[in-house]
């Protein structure tokens, strides 16, 4: 996005501020110190990047009661070699699964219980 992109909204955003603080000023500064940090952007960004694919998540999901052969995932996914290792390779990037080799078989799991919880929030937050 360029500098023009943003600077409009911003202008606009100001004048409102400027409007709604008495002291417009102190009211931007403290606004502006609840931003988030960049390196925190940067190490979430992966994360939400990698469980924003429906099969990505299919995965995780198959991955839920223990670890499992990568050519189990390809039949549970019903998709080639080379998606599904595109897909876990996302995954592990993020750090959500990780893998072991056993001969020529690469297993996975899932890195953290965290990932599960993080799913199981995204329903809880989506149900009715």
């Amino acid at each position: 996005m360029s500098e023009a992109d943003t600077e409009v909204p911003v202008n606009e955003g100001r004048e409102t501020l400027e409007r709604l603080y008495d002291d417009p000023e102190e009211g931007i500064a403290a606004l502006l110190d609840h931003r988030a940090d960049e390196p925190t952007v940067e190490t979430q960004y992966p994360v939400f990047r990698a469980l924003a694919n429906e099969d990505r998540l299919r995965l995780l999901d198959a991955l839920r009661n223990g670890e499992r052969c990568g050519c189990e995932l390809m039949v549970l996914l019903d998709a080639p070699q080379s998606t599904v290792a595109t897909h876990l390779r996302t995954l592990r990037e993020a750090g959500l699964v990780k893998n072991r080799k056993k001969g020529k078989w690469n297993y996975y799991r899932i890195a953290d219980g965290a990932v599960m919880d993080v799913l199981d929030l995204a329903v809880a937050l989506r149900g009715d």
